[in-house]
């Protein structure tokens, strides 16, 4: 299996190989192997992302006197022993959320199964493929979104990703910040939920070599 490579204005320069010490890689793209891995993955990263803060009183917390609302019997009315009961209105809440932790917990090797597998898918469709560099000339939003057309990438999310070595310049950061459905990102800090997110995904070189480098090592 093999990654385009192509310029910003669209054309082929050529082909890069997978290494080859990525066992499976071709199959993952074609069989149902790793889907599993990729569900539950991005499952715990979702789950991760909630605060978790929802908080509502119980009887016992709600602010007021513990006085009795009106004597037990006599009066005609239902019995009544508390101004927090739930029955009230500005009463406790009955088994109400509290904060808690929401992430799960995912095993490496799921991890790392589920991110080959989202590659693989992405590689195989023809969704990724590879250039030099990530520059512009100058920050101009229009002519980013120019570079979008030319590469027929217009329309659709897409997802830019670059090395820790990569030198984005200055020019392309900001004229991709004002496009929507346009990310840039960090291959070594990608994680499946964004590279499943985005049907379109664009990777210098050396991104690409740290991608590889985490599949095989992490």
């Amino acid at each position: 299996m093999k990654i385009t490579v192509k310029d910003l204005q669209g054309k082929d320069q050529g082909q890069l190989e997978i290494n080859p010490q990525l066992e499976r890689f071709e199959e993952l793209g074609k069989r149902m192997i790793g889907t599993q891995a990729a569900h539950e993955v991005v499952t715990a990263i979702r789950a991760a992302r909630r605060s978790g803060t929802a908080c509502t009183k119980t009887m016992g917390e709600v602010a007021g006197s513990g006085r009795k609302p009106w004597r037990q019997k006599g009066t005609g009315r239902a019995r009544a022993g508390s101004f927090a009961s739930p029955l009230w209105v500005g009463g406790g809440v009955t088994f109400g959320p509290k904060p808690r932790d929401y992430s799960k917990k995912v095993n490496r090797k799921v991890s790392r199964l589920a991110l080959q597998k989202v590659l693989s898918k992405r590689v195989s469709s023809g969704d990724l493929f590879a250039v030099e560099e990530l520059k512009m000339q100058s920050p101009k939003t229009g002519q980013f979104v120019q570079m979008l057309k030319d590469m027929s990438l217009d329309g659709s999310k897409v997802l830019f990703l670059a090395s820790m070595e990569d030198d984005i310049n200055t020019n392309f950061r900001l004229a991709s910040r004002n496009v929507q459905k346009v990310k840039v990102g960090n291959s070594a800090t990608v994680n499946t939920y964004d590279l499943a997110a985005y049907p379109k995904i664009v990777v210098t070189r050396k991104a690409w070599e740290t991608i590889e480098k985490r599949i095989i090592t992490q």
